[in-house]
């Protein structure tokens, strides 16, 4: 069967996608041209803006699509208490993703903090979804009776973000060549905290 027109739109969309991804992994965001991306999708540099509008905006695209993959995959995996035991096979597939691009990945880190909108809010309402996810894992492990019932999931959640930025922070700078194991060494200590006030509290 033929593809439509707005089935060719989407496949070729991807497959400027997956030419942009591939390119900026090998050659690093500045040193790519839109030619060159058009090159290897086999496409014109003309379709290419049409589809994107520029490389700035392809490089928006491709970084949040790829992380809108990641984390719905990732919290996916949540599935099996303790809590810890859910937020590190959470933060270990989000990180398998930084490490198997770590040059696009610096690049993300980069750019996502600075994104000018729209990108910046879909940016942001991404690193707020993950902060909802770890809240309602919290309040569930509060149920479970795994954490105190004065414990503030919310405040929890944000903890849980800080450490993931640290780690990704201190991996890009070369500090840290694990940085998945850092935040589970912290969130553990954190966690520990929390279940001796519940045990005190008691």
């Amino acid at each position: 069967m033929t593809p439509s027109r707005d089935e060719k739109k989407k496949i070729t969309r991807q497959t400027i996608l997956e030419a942009a991804r591939a390119c900026f992994e090998a050659e690093g965001y500045e040193a790519t041209s839109v030619r060159d991306i058009a090159s290897a999708a086999e496409v014109s540099a003309g379709s290419v803006i049409h589809h994107f509008g520029s490389k700035r905006e392809l490089l928006y695209a491709t970084l949040f699509e790829d992380l809108e993959t990641t984390m719905r995959e990732a919290l996916s995996l949540c599935t099996s208490p303790p809590l810890g035991a859910q937020l590190d096979a959470m933060t270990r597939h989000i990180f398998s993703y930084y490490l198997r691009r770590p040059r696009l990945s610096r690049v993300l880190l980069k750019e996502s903090l600075f994104a000018e909108e729209p990108w910046a809010s879909r940016f942001r309402e991404q690193t707020a979804r993950l902060h909802g996810a770890v809240e309602a894992l919290a309040g569930d492990a509060m149920r479970r009776g795994e954490l105190s019932p004065v414990v503030d999931a919310r405040m929890l959640a944000m903890a849980y973000v800080s450490f993931y930025y640290f780690a990704l922070l201190a991996w890009a700078q070369g500090g840290h060549e694990d940085p998945a194991r850092l935040v589970s060494v912290q969130m553990a200590q954190h966690l520990r905290g929390l279940s001796s006030a519940r045990t005190t509290g008691g």
